[in-house]
């Protein structure tokens, strides 16, 4: 290697003045080490402040303890038709309902859902139905902004969605009861892919952003993107271990400075997350053939199944983003396939919260950002297809304290308008906040020092939370 190589001067940035050629290649050597030690252990300092540890900026209120301590929220991107899942419309005829004329009765009096959901229909007691759900947009971005964060986009504020303010307000909450207990999975995670319609962290910041898992959980081992790599066995991972801390004199010689402490700390975190018990949580594998089957063998029900393991670890919100729903084409043979998948894995989910007296305390809110037309599209190019509608469309809540086996609002004849008690996106959310013990008229500083409402100002003196009080 000549003088002028690049790794030359690479590996001789410490000065060596006129030292001999066998001093200097011990500098390179302590210097290489050093900066790949410090290297190592900056990242995994890093992922760990981002998942709890970095300061915060002040609200104006604290969170305390509600009935809630964590969230599921399922997100049917693309928006699912209600006429064919929680509002069937059997009397308004073959162009609005199709093949999926002929809805079932539940376990609860006088509440019929889809044909295509006979295993909700049996646990129908755990849940509750919002018929009435609206805000008139019918644009993907737009109406997933709104539906995630109760605001209009436009105005001077990107605002943080409904996980980013949960994680904000609990993670404070934890780091004042335990600062030293924190676990080592993100509090705030997405099975599989985030949405990429919009920034859920918005004025929050980076940090607050969600963990997106990445693969799929169906496949084993479930390959969660920086903590399992089907490349590497475990057996490779351990064995690199050791290799490390047999190499790792630097760290030995300085091991009562209090930041190589604290590297070293969060180096053997990272460790336990990849090889420890943290993160078997996200392996379903880790369950019986029975309870997997129970879930699906299929992408959903396993991040059904994975969403419950998060749960039992205290995870305090797991999105679920179930693609497939934007259905403008052949829209009854996309729901033939995918409405059993969601039956299936969600009432297994329900089932298993509550068999496990998870229910009480964990809120499911399955939604998209809107509904589907009423009216189905039959002449070409849709063939069957139904289009965007925000007019009106269906939320299905549970646990955490909503009440079960209800039916809120309902829509028109034909499934087109709200009929009585109209619900915003925004009383739902601030519902969620209220179960979780956030108080929905608390503000957060902007950073620009601004004063933001974590929902809008409700008019005429309202609750925040609208009619879904009544499900309280």
């Amino acid at each position: 290697m000549t003088r002028d190589d690049p790794a030359h001067v690479m590996l001789t940035v410490e000065g060596c003045g006129t030292c001999d050629a066998g001093e200097r290649r011990a500098i390179k050597r302590r210097a290489v080490l050093r900066r790949g030690i410090f290297g190592a252990a900056g990242l995994l300092w890093g992922s760990r402040m981002a998942w709890g540890f970095a300061p915060h900026l002040e609200p104006v209120a604290e969170g305390r303890q509600g009935k809630a301590k964590a969230v599921i929220q399922i997100w049917l991107w693309g928006g699912p038709a209600h006429l064919d899942t929680f509002d069937p419309k059997p009397d308004a005829g073959y162009d609005y309902c199709g093949p999926l004329d002929k809805p079932i009765a539940t376990n609860v009096d006088g509440l019929r859902i889809g044909q295509l959901l006979p295993e909700l229909a049996k646990i129908a007691d755990k849940y509750s139905v919002i018929r009435s759900m609206a805000h008139g947009v019918d644009a993907h971005e737009t109406a997933s902004y709104l539906v995630q964060t109760g605001r209009m986009p436009g105005d001077r504020y990107v605002y943080p969605c409904v996980g980013a303010v949960v994680f904000y307000f609990q993670s404070r909450q934890a780091q004042a009861e335990a600062p030293a207990s924190q676990g080592l999975i993100p509090p705030y995670i997405v099975l599989t892919e985030p949405q990429g319609r919009f920034s859920e962290a918005g004025f929050l910041g980076p940090r607050y952003k969600p963990f997106a898992t990445g693969g799929d959980p169906a496949r084993t081992p479930f390959a969660v993107e920086g903590i399992v790599s089907t490349a590497v066995s475990t057996e490779r991972q351990k064995s690199r271990r050791e290799l490390l801390q047999r190499l790792d004199a630097f760290r030995r010689a300085m091991q009562d400075e209090p930041n190589i402490a604290e590297f070293v700390k969060a180096e053997e975190a990272a460790y336990d997350l990849i090889l420890g018990d943290s993160g078997k949580a996200f392996e379903p594998a880790e369950e019986s053939d029975d309870v997997r089957e129970r879930y699906g063998r299929n992408t959903f029900g396993q991040s059904c199944l994975v969403a419950r393991r998060l749960v039992e670890r205290g995870v305090r919100y797991i999105t679920i983003n179930y693609k497939g729903w934007d259905t403008h084409k052949q829209h009854f043979q996309t729901m033939q396939r995918k409405l059993p998948e969601f039956d299936r894995g969600l009432s297994a989910l329900l089932s298993d919260l509550s068999d496990r007296g998870l229910l009480d305390s964990t809120i499911v809110w399955c939604c998209g950002e809107f509904g589907r037309s009423p009216k189905v599209l039959w002449e070409p190019p849709w063939s069957g297809g139904r289009n965007h509608w925000g007019r009106a469309f269906s939320v299905l809540v549970a646990g955490g304290g909503f009440r079960a086996g209800h039916v809120l609002g309902s829509t028109d004849a034909k499934g087109e308008d709200p009929k009585d008690k109209p619900v915003h996106p925004a009383n739902l959310i601030a519902a969620v906040y209220q179960l979780l013990g956030i108080d929905p008229t608390a503000s957060l500083r902007h950073p620009s020092g601004d004063m933001v409402r974590l929902t809008p100002e409700p008019e005429n003196g309202k609750s925040p939370c609208g009619f879904l009080s009544e499900i309280l």
